[in-house]
């Protein structure tokens, strides 16, 4: 679809009033581009195409909005219309809007919704926030050991409307224990008199309610399925997770990560909603932090005033010997970083990874300070002695920082925090004041400053 030709003619249709004509055009569309074309209206415009859409399509265009235009939508209806869209969204998609929303409004509109519905969101707010029990959905087919294929069908013909998925049945027993699962295929090709329990599949995998987020798209990964089942500690089905919620859970911890990586307060809004003083509150920590870090490289300057004095040609390369320091060590870091994300990487492999970023590091810092010995004898035209200062200092401050850069995240995470947090900028402060504490020792040694 061409979003942009067809915005432009919804508004023409929204401006010249042609609503039967709009309604129709809208009919014809996919709900995900319904979706997208409406974020891109004005709030009031965006209001007055959701109340042209067929009520069959409400629900699930609201499911593909952003959660600012869903709060929108929902204090502008009545609170009838609002429990009509609650009431048909799927769970998980009811209580992750609800979650952002004011209390006050929360209250009305469980007030207003069925009960089965406000069961089923108060369930899942029970959960830890970004746990498996909290993106769960609790609309699956359920199915008992003892059914025949055609009681099977006959179920899912039942509840499979409202259900996420149907591809996958799950099989319980009379305590709702999991005890198995069948594919919808294989019911359709059994006989109709064939019992569940002797077809289904025994050896399930399934997740724990109190499972990370970021455990269950791993796991996702791992076993390639679209759908996974989610249990409580005793075994007993309680919801299930589908591979939409996984994309969802990818782009998130990805977002959080990248701006982890570059010393921002992770947000849970678009950038282009942001808001300025928002943005500011998201960025000052980290900047704060890092800039009162860095006065110890001003201090570690000031104390070898007298060497300065003496060499002042040394002042001249303080910013490639930072800046090299630090990309080195941002460098180790982001791998070490992404390799945990993975599960590539434990404590147990830090002996390996301090080995092999140790020989790196030489091989890298050798090869740096090669090329720039030759461009200081050739071109810069400066003492044999100044040279060996500069060039050491490029072997030690490269492998020191990737020894800092694989090391930290791991430790981190080891302690329990987000290895992220360990990435360029706070590496590269730490790495810039141990580059320059090495360069005036080293000058100290060879120039006897």
């Amino acid at each position: 679809m061409d979003e942009i030709k067809e915005l432009d003619v919804i508004k023409e249709l929204l401006e010249t009033k042609q609503y039967t004509r709009l309604r129709q055009r809208i009919a014809d569309m996919n709900i995900a581009d319904i979706a997208a074309v409406m974020e891109e209206l004005e709030e009031e415009e965006l209001l007055k195409i959701f109340r042209i859409l067929p009520k069959s399509m409400a629900a699930d265009v609201f499911s593909y909005l952003e959660v600012d235009s869903q709060q929108f939508i929902i204090v502008s209806l009545s609170e009838r219309e609002a429990a009509n869209i609650i009431d048909n969204l799927m769970a998980d998609d009811a209580t992750d809007l609800l979650e952002e929303m004011p209390a006050n409004i929360v209250k009305k509109l469980l007030a207003s919704a069925r009960a089965d519905t406000r069961r089923d969101i108060n369930h899942l707010l029970r959960y830890p926030e970004d746990s498996a029990g909290s993106i769960m959905t609790v609309e699956y087919v359920d199915l008992k050991e003892n059914m025949t294929v055609e009681d099977a069908i006959q179920r899912i013909r039942k509840i499979g409307v409202d259900s996420e998925t149907i591809n996958i049945c799950y099989v319980l027993d009379s305590k709702r224990t999991l005890v198995g699962t069948v594919a919808l295929r294989y019911l359709l090709i059994s006989p109709s008199d064939a019992v569940i329990g002797d077809i289904m599949h025994e050896n399930v995998v399934y997740l724990n309610t109190m499972m990370d987020q970021e455990e269950v798209a791993r796991q996702f990964q791992k076993y390639d399925f679209t759908s996974m089942p989610v249990a409580d500690n005793e075994g007993r089905l309680v919801g299930i997770i589908t591979v939409d919620d996984v994309v969802d859970i990818l782009q998130e911890e990805a977002t959080e990560d990248i701006e982890k990586m570059a010393a921002i307060v992770p947000s849970d809004k678009p950038y282009m909603k942001t808001g300025v003083i928002e943005t500011w509150k998201k960025r000052i920590p980290w900047l704060l932090l890092l800039m009162i870090s860095a006065t110890f490289t001003g201090s570690i300057i000031t104390s070898f005033e007298d060497a300065l004095s003496v060499f002042p040609i040394l002042t001249a390369f303080i910013p490639m010997l930072m800046d090299t320091g630090g990309n080195a060590g941002g460098q180790a870091s982001v791998t070490i970083i992404r390799g945990l994300s993975l599960n590539e990487i434990g404590y147990s492999d830090v002996p390996k990874i301090l080995w092999k970023e140790l020989r790196v590091a030489f091989i890298c810092g050798a090869t740096l300070s090669a090329a720039y010995f030759a461009k200081l004898m050739l071109f810069d035209k400066v003492g044999l002695g100044v040279a060996a200062v500069v060039c050491l200092t490029l072997v030690a401050a490269v492998a020191i920082a990737k020894m800092i850069g694989c090391s930290l995240p791991v430790l981190a995470k080891r302690l329990g925090f987000d290895p992220a947090v360990m990435a360029s900028p706070f590496i590269t402060t730490i790495v810039d004041a141990l580059s320059l504490v090495i360069y005036f020792a080293i000058a100290t040694e060879i120039l006897h400053v």
